[in-house]
């Protein structure tokens, strides 16, 4: 497999975020830091996800991918789109229950040119627990079934 990476894009508002590889959580901390710089921008109208070359995704990514969606709803009124043609990530994407905050599909009429890679930002244990700990309650929130999933970890995470 190979190794996760983030690449990140602004058209005019319209934020394009593509996953390549196996993404996982070494990646939070930069990514959520973009969260909260992307959410700044006076600019900002919406969010493209593109996981057509991701292999695998990690519980910790998709649930900053549900942040946002919660959060651009919340903000913008926004619901953003992914674009996922891998069967089994899709798979997943539905059991977390990402098709009621995102629109998914598995074709673009134009293609995704994303411009800078985010960093790996592993400086704080505690940093990268904080953001593991947070992007699995924003999937608790999403439904039971992922509630039951993510309770466990997330008492164990807290109680460390």
């Amino acid at each position: 497999m190979q190794p996760g990476k983030i690449l990140v894009a602004d058209h005019k508002g319209v934020y394009v975020i593509k996953m390549t590889g196996d993404v996982r959580l070494t990646l939070c901390i930069s990514f959520d830091q973009f969260i909260d710089t992307m959410f700044a921008e006076k600019h900002f109208s919406t969010v493209l996800f593109d996981l057509s070359e991701v292999e695998a995704i990690d519980s910790t990514t998709l649930g900053l991918m549900a942040k946002i969606s919660l959060q651009g709803d919340e903000e913008h009124g926004i619901k953003p789109l992914v674009l996922s043609t891998n069967p089994s990530i899709n798979r997943l994407l539905r059991s977390m229950g990402f098709e009621e905050i995102f629109t998914i599909v598995d074709d673009l009429d134009t293609p995704v040119q994303p411009l800078k890679p985010l960093e790996e930002n592993t400086d704080q244990e505690n940093d990268v627990r904080d953001k593991v700990i947070e992007a699995h309650k924003v999937l608790m929130s999403l439904n039971d079934e992922n509630k039951k999933t993510f309770r466990n970890l997330v008492q164990m995470l807290e109680n460390n």
